[in-house]
């Protein structure tokens, strides 16, 4: 159980913030910039929740999604070093999950015919936030992962690169099943 007693610490108040291992990084750093970056598709996904109520099942899962971010930030504000006790860490189960989620929403669409503009009813355009956020902590992740002596979990990466996948399928289940989609028209405006 985590325990939060102070909120505020000051320790940094000198520009660095300290990682699940007691390391100190400057707050600009890519592995700090990657589990910010979860944390606001999290925020993202929790504004999605305001206009699910009327969808148990669908809300529930968002749910489930949102602790799981809160695992991959616990996974990368730890990095994986040889010799250390293991850490929370997302696993395939989690990756599993998802594309299991997404089949379910997804076995309920019709295909597509256009690329989908976001938009819709206020959830579908919530989820297109949440998925071009989601997007971007996925670029941050695999740039961190990219790096020497920054490792990051082929599980997380997997996981976030099917988050967007089921975000979008989401948005699409959320405009009535698709048929509230907005589709593109290419050239509409020339």
């Amino acid at each position: 159980m985590v325990v939060l007693n102070r909120i505020y610490t000051k320790t940094g108040d000198d520009g660095t913030t300290a990682l699940g291992s007691g390391e100190r990084r400057p707050k600009y750093d890519l592995r700090i910039e990657a589990y910010g970056t979860v944390d606001e598709t999290n925020a993202a996904i929790g504004v999605v929740r305001l206009h699910t109520h009327d969808m148990p099942e669908f809300d529930a899962m968002l749910g489930r999604i949102q602790n799981d971010l809160f695992d991959l930030g616990a996974d990368l504000a730890v990095p994986e070093r040889e010799g250390k006790d293991e850490r929370l860490r997302v696993v395939a189960s989690q990756v599993e999950r998802l594309e299991r989620d997404i089949d379910a929403l997804n076995d309920k669409l019709s295909p597509l015919t256009s690329f989908v503009l976001p938009g819709g009813t206020p959830a579908a355009a919530y989820l297109h936030v949440a998925r071009t956020i989601c997007r971007r902590a996925e670029r941050v992740i695999v740039e961190l992962a990219a790096q020497p002596n920054e490792p990051v979990s082929a599980a997380g990466i997997q996981y976030m690169n099917r988050l967007s996948d089921l975000l979008f399928v989401a948005s699409r289940a959320a405009n009535h099943n698709g048929a509230g989609d907005v589709l593109w028209v290419p050239g509409q405006n020339r």
